[in-house]
């Protein structure tokens, strides 16, 4: 057998120059989309600006100019920008609303955990009747084998993911496939959600929500945002980058001494993501910016904080939307298929228990990403409706990686009854 043809090299290789086209990506859809020009302002009322620093530079990485595979800028982006950008955001919490939040959050979270957890099986059992080759196979081979590891994933993270492939075994092949489905319908379902921020008013009135709570938050954060604001100097904008980045490093520091001691002496708590510096980091990261909340780095947010934390978050936007090739939906459609029907009963149920709650299109998003993307994404989802939301999804992302592996554990076995024989 003839190795396989190596995958053709990007036009653009060189990060320097990756970083720069995404960061003029972004100043231009900021500029257009904050422009009083009619072709503008028609253009943005249809398509929201958050959704095309998402999907330019997905296009950009399908087509061949630049590859995000084989960049580093996602993983500097999200060990070093994210952390920063949830300390600058939780400087401003008010910890006593957001809990206010927590009943109908909670509850289209867990929602959504069912839904991904019941959302395989039946897949499997949809696509069984028309296409059984599909999900069928046998051995290391078997396509629930490797929809297990999609599981982990979409409940919890990577983590959880890893645990399923250690559980179920699928071979390399099935789970190279399967990290294809994930990574591209994960992508294409964020898209969908940052596209119903940019129509959150229409959503909202579709679920007959009852908006007060987030509302209130909001305003609350926005009044006192003003009652602070003054025009910030240069040691200003320095102490918002130092208070950022610094407790970034000070998150690495502890991070690189938690998750190793606890891999070491409690391997056990792998399951529940508590082995993973990255995890770590990030709850860090939000329980530093929490800290701050309580002190005079509070008023950091008037000489804005938030501000400067929304670049970082950007960047990171860009550099998840990099990650994604359109093309590949076509070099296994049947398996694409399966990830399209699992999401769409995810949503499905969302959609219900959402409008049977009346709940805010903020839950629904946040609570289906939390699920499905996890700490990353959700903070981007939940920071594109207000930044001072970010922390919400951090910590409902947080509460996925200690479910996931129960969850995606109990599914693939449901899976495995199912899958055709």
């Amino acid at each position: 057998m003839e190795p396989a043809a190596a995958a053709p090299e990007a036009m653009i290789t060189n990060d320097a120059v990756v970083l720069g086209i995404l960061v003029m990506i972004l100043a231009f859809v900021f500029t257009t989309s904050s422009s009083h020009r009619p072709f503008f302002r028609k253009f943005y009322s249809v398509v929201p600006s958050v959704l095309l620093c998402y999907l330019i530079p997905s296009v950009l990485n399908s087509m061949g100019v630049i590859d995000g595979e084989k960049s580093n800028l996602y993983f500097v982006a999200s060990r070093y920008l994210l952390p920063a950008s949830l300390v600058l955001f939780t400087i401003s919490l008010d910890l006593k609303e957001i809990w206010k939040l927590r009943h109908k959050a909670g509850l289209m979270f867990i929602t959504g955990t069912v839904g991904i957890m019941i959302g395989g099986p039946l897949a499997i059992l949809i696509v069984s009747f028309f296409a059984p080759s599909v999900v069928g196979g046998a051995g290391p081979d078997a396509v629930w084998r490797g929809l297990s590891t999609i599981a982990g994933s979409w409940i919890g993270g990577g983590a959880n993911q890893l645990a399923m492939k250690e559980v179920f075994q699928p071979s390399p092949t099935l789970f190279s496939a399967m990290i294809a489905v994930d990574v591209v319908m994960a992508n294409i379902w964020m898209a969908l959600l940052l596209y119903g921020v940019g129509k959150v008013d229409k959503v909202n009135a579709f679920f007959k929500a009852d908006t007060t709570a987030v509302t209130e938050l909001q305003d609350k954060i926005e009044a006192y945002r003003l009652s602070i604001m003054r025009i910030p100097t240069l040691s200003d904008t320095m102490a918002i980058v130092g208070v950022g980045l610094g407790l970034t490093g000070m998150a690495h520091f502890f991070a690189d001494i938690i998750a190793p001691w606890i891999e070491t002496n409690a391997p056990y708590l792998e399951q529940y993501s508590l082995t993973s510096g990255f995890f770590w980091l990030v709850v860090l990261a939000t329980a530093f910016g929490i800290i701050l909340s309580f002190t005079r780095a509070r008023k950091l947010e008037g000489v804005g904080a938030s501000r400067i934390g929304s670049v970082f978050l950007y960047i990171m936007v860009a550099t998840i939307g990099m990650q994604m090739n359109l093309l590949a939906i076509f070099s296994n459609p049947g398996l694409f298929l399966v990830g399209f029907i699992w999401l769409l009963i995810h949503g499905t149920l969302l959609v219900i228990v959402g409008r049977l709650i009346k709940a805010p299109f903020f839950f629904f998003a946040v609570g289906s990403q939390a699920n499905v993307g996890g700490a990353a994404s959700a903070s981007i989802v939940a920071g594109a409706f207000h930044p001072a939301l970010a922390p919400v999804g951090v910590l409902l992302a947080i509460l996925g990686y200690a479910i996931g592996t129960y969850g995606a554990y109990l599914s693939a076995l449901v899976m495995q009854i199912v899958a055709p024989k």
